[in-house]
């Protein structure tokens, strides 16, 4: 592989959920796309951006994949097939094995008929999908993480308010157990008026 930096194009929706006295501002989660420049890029990337991941675009030219893979620590891996087929399928096996990112899940996009066979045997655990199904995928695990998103930020509430209320049940507490004030001295009674002068 030719050592080639491209600066990646992003793609992202911001999501805002809104519910009474709850709001939730959350990026998108980043998926890595490796796709070379051509006409029918940009259009591909927008269709799967619809499915609200935050999409991060690149030529599958090495080291630079695989230092934005490194940067952008994405949930998925998206390999294009259709310009580079080898190449793209030597990009996806070093992916697969390196540690920095043997964990993620690779998705494989438009594989040539003739070359399914190899490439399901190197890489297996790599479905190959439409991209239809994978715009899916990404859309069902959005929904995932808006759920988690949603039920943190419950809980965050939650948590707040029951250390308000504990807090006021301690200084409560403190207050009905401080000793009483003793009472102050009596004041004495205002003296008898002066009598009328004799005139």
């Amino acid at each position: 592989m030719a050592t080639q930096f491209v600066f990646p194009i992003t793609y992202s929706f911001l999501y805002v959920l809104i519910l009474p006295s709850l709001a939730i501002v959350r990026l998108a989660m980043s998926v890595l796309y490796l796709h070379f420049q051509n006409a029918e890029r940009n259009g591909r990337v927008q269709k799967l951006a619809k499915s609200g991941a935050h999409i991060v675009v690149t030529e599958p030219r090495w080291p630079g994949f695989f230092e934005l893979a490194k940067k952008e620590k994405p949930y998925a891996i998206a390999v294009d097939f259709s310009s580079a087929p080898s190449h793209a399928l030597e990009t996806a096996d070093y992916l697969a094995k390196a540690r920095e990112t043997r964990d993620l899940p690779i998705y494989l996009l438009r594989v040539p008929e003739d070359r399914n066979d190899i490439v399901k045997k190197r890489l297996p655990q790599a479905p190959i999908v439409t991209e239809p199904e994978l715009a899916e995928i990404l859309a069902e695990k959005e929904k995932e993480a808006q759920a988690r998103a949603l039920e943190k930020k419950e809980a965050a509430a939650l948590a707040r308010k029951n250390a308000r209320a504990k807090k006021a049940a301690t200084e409560r507490q403190t207050a009905a157990a401080a000793p009483a004030k003793p009472a102050g001295k009596p004041k004495k009674p205002a003296p008898p008026p002066a009598p009328p002068k004799k005139k």
